[in-house]
């Protein structure tokens, strides 16, 4: 006899829940529309049929288009690692963890001060990943300090490589950073083609709430789409300061920060790899700071999750992180809830664990 294997799960919406979301979510692209700084962007959106503002540089996005895009990107993502041994498949419920980034302080474990990391702690730390069976892929971290501001996106990702195989979760903060930064990963695989075939890292892009990309991280989205890198889109509205008060409003914002990233990364390049992902936040109004260890937080990831499976799309969640200022019982509760939710919720990317202070640390 053979062990029959129940997996448990958790959903908070229905179908019909999540329908009306999605419909919400169209109408809010196509009556407000979104903010885009990149005249590029939309004149791609005005040949493909959006109604584009563009002294205000707002674009409306019709729903047929939003449908295509959704029809058009991968339903199943595989990572690569660079010796083959860590490997992640992106698909169904298949959960997947890594650490969160990207961090400004480090919390010192010899001395217990809070001070700026250096390229010595981010290269630590990779070598700690890298022993981590449980966490499957490596992130760029730590914002490190003794390095200028204007290089630091491509060092973070050069003192990972050089310290680990795992596949990588990082993002850039400018433009040219981005395209350095996908050099580095060519000159590792061969060629663009193969780094395409073959992805070893995911680029967080991360639109700014509400309904606004910038110009450097639309054009972040673009490059992806462009040479086939997995683009995590990262919508992070804070409930009550940059989004609706409730769970069901600001996911309707949240979805359709994604769907218009959705869109362009489609138009770019049909079939282009994206997984949706995000990092919102509910918002504390007594002290003007993120709660990312809320539980409310938390069971918002875990329904965006749902809309993501919906549209049958890789998935992603900031969880698995703690408000707390220490390594104490609060930050072992938020994170093990977190870790827990992330994994019933079957999200394919859990980014987070390890990190403190609102993600400052």
């Amino acid at each position: 006899m053979t062990a029959l294997s129940v997996r448990p799960t958790i959903r908070l919406l229905s179908n019909e829940q999540i329908e009306k979301i999605h419909i919400a979510a169209l109408n809010v692209l196509e009556e407000v529309g979104v903010r885009i700084q990149s005249d590029l962007a939309l004149r791609m959106l005005v040949n493909a049929g959006a109604a584009v503002d563009n002294r205000r540089k707002i674009a409306r996005i019709p729903q047929h288009l939003v449908k295509e895009s959704l029809g058009k990107a991968p339903s199943t993502l595989r990572l690569y690692s660079r010796d083959g041994k860590n490997d992640l498949l992106l698909e169904g419920n298949q959960v997947h963890y890594d650490p969160g980034s990207a961090a400004y302080y480090l919390l010192d474990s010899e001395t217990g001060d809070v001070r700026r990391p250096v390229s010595q702690d981010l290269a630590n730390f990779a070598r700690l990943v890298d022993g981590l069976e449980n966490i499957q892929a490596q992130s760029t971290a730590l914002v490190v300090s003794d390095v200028p501001d204007a290089v630091v996106d491509r060092y973070r990702l050069y003192i990972v490589l050089k310290n680990s195989t795992k596949t990588i979760v990082t993002g850039a903060f400018t433009i040219d950073g981005f395209r350095d930064m996908k050099d580095m990963l060519v000159a590792i695989v061969g060629s663009e083609s193969e780094l395409a075939r073959k992805p070893m890292a995911i680029f967080d892009v991360c639109p700014s709430a509400p309904l606004k990309w910038g110009d450097f991280i639309v054009q972040n989205l673009m490059d992806c789409a462009k040479f086939g890198i997995p683009a995590e889109i990262l919508p992070m509205p804070q409930l009550g300061a940059t989004g609706p008060v409730t769970l069901a409003g600001s996911l309707v914002q949240f979805n359709a920060e994604f769907l218009s990233g959705l869109v362009i990364s489609q138009l770019v390049n049909p079939g282009a790899p994206v997984i949706y992902g995000g990092s919102p936040t509910t918002f504390d109004m007594r002290y003007c700071t993120p709660r990312l260890g809320a539980i409310e937080t938390m069971m918002m990831g875990c329904a965006y999750a749902q809309i993501g499976k919906y549209y049958r799309l890789p998935t992603h969640m900031y969880l698995g992180l703690s408000d707390a200022k220490t390594v104490d019982s609060q930050a072992g509760f938020e994170a093990g809830a977190g870790i827990i939710l992330g994994a019933l919720a079957g999200t394919n990317v859990v980014s987070g664990p390890g990190m403190l202070d609102f993600e400052n640390w």
